[in-house]
């Protein structure tokens, strides 16, 4: 991505579109907004229109997609045949609490009541990539959860790790 600063055209690094990684520390505003950093934003693509889909996350936290990955989600999900009960209830606790949220010219999209309970959020947040998706975390929870990541087996990590070329 180019941006000119006064004449002069710079070039910002950003990994591949909607590719999402580092931890950023920012606060939930009174109306239930927070920033989507800047790094984040310019990696998301343009076909996405600047929104994403905020949900749930199988954690505590919210996940956040960029528009056109939720909408391959949405056509996984439509895959699954409702005449089974554990697909029923997959796809009704995924898409339930699923919201389009375009960022607005400050930055920071709206997060809904429901997910912000469901994530334990008060004031702090911490924005955290995860390749595909981002994921808003409250610091106490995530630290807490980080803990106890500590007791996973160090052979489970091993054997992820020898899936992954690096």
């Amino acid at each position: 991505m180019w941006v000119v600063v006064g004449n002069i055209p710079f070039k910002i690094m950003t990994l591949t579109n909607n590719t999402f990684t580092g931890e950023f520390a920012y606060s939930l505003d009174s109306k239930g907004r927070v920033n989507v950093p800047a790094k984040f934003r310019q990696s998301l693509s343009d076909d996405n229109e600047g929104t994403f889909v905020i949900a749930r996350g199988m954690d505590p936290c919210i996940w956040v997609y960029p528009l056109i990955q939720w909408q391959e989600i949405e056509s996984n999900l439509r895959n699954l045949s409702s005449l089974s009960k554990i697909n029923r209830t997959f796809v009704r606790n995924t898409a339930r609490y699923a919201s389009p949220s375009t960022y607005d010219k400050q930055g920071r999209i709206t997060l809904t009541p429901s997910l912000i309970e469901y994530a334990g959020l008060e004031k702090d947040a911490l924005i955290v990539g995860m390749i595909n998706k981002i994921e808003i975390w409250d610091p106490t929870i995530l630290s807490e959860m980080d803990k106890q990541n500590l007791e996973i087996d160090p052979a489970a990590y091993d054997e992820l790790a020898e899936k992954i070329t690096l």
